[in-house]
């Protein structure tokens, strides 16, 4: 009988889906110049539990607190198609050129990432940097990085 009624319903229930399996990333190691402090200081990541300031060199040496925060959802890995489809360049203000750093020939603006922004970002930046940050945009060599 029990073979009759499994027969019946997998010949009515559609076929479900097959769920692709979650992108889990390498995290790296804790070498780096902030482990276990709390935020994620690897520039892969975007979102909340980050740091506020960014340095390439971090990139894959803060493991635990980038775990941390990656499952619970307060970062996600950084997506390049993504960030391309979401930097419109004439829709951002890009603020003034009053930083130490502004006319350079570098993005100095955390908001940013790619081949035209500095490797090193710092928090007092955010939206001093225009006329770099806008050249960099229109060139496609600075893509948002929170989008």
């Amino acid at each position: 009988m029990f073979r009759i009624l499994a027969t019946a319903l997998v010949a009515i229930l559609p076929a479900l889906p097959v769920l692709a399996e979650p992108v889990v990333p390498d995290y790296g190691d804790n070498t780096g110049s902030y482990p276990f402090d709390g935020e994620c200081d690897d520039p892969r990541f975007i979102g909340i539990g980050t740091s506020r300031s960014v340095d390439l060199e971090e990139t894959g040496h803060d493991a635990a607190d980038c775990k941390f925060h990656f499952e619970l959802g307060t970062v996600k890995l950084w997506d390049e198609a993504q960030a391309r489809a979401a930097t419109v360049c004439e829709a951002i203000y890009f603020g003034d050129n009053s930083s130490e750093w502004a006319n350079d020939g570098e993005c100095d603006d955390l908001r940013f990432t790619g081949e035209g922004v500095d490797a090193i970002l710092l928090w007092d930046d955010l939206g001093r940097d225009s006329k770099d940050c806008r050249k960099a945009c229109e060139d496609g060599t600075a893509l948002l990085r929170n989008y």
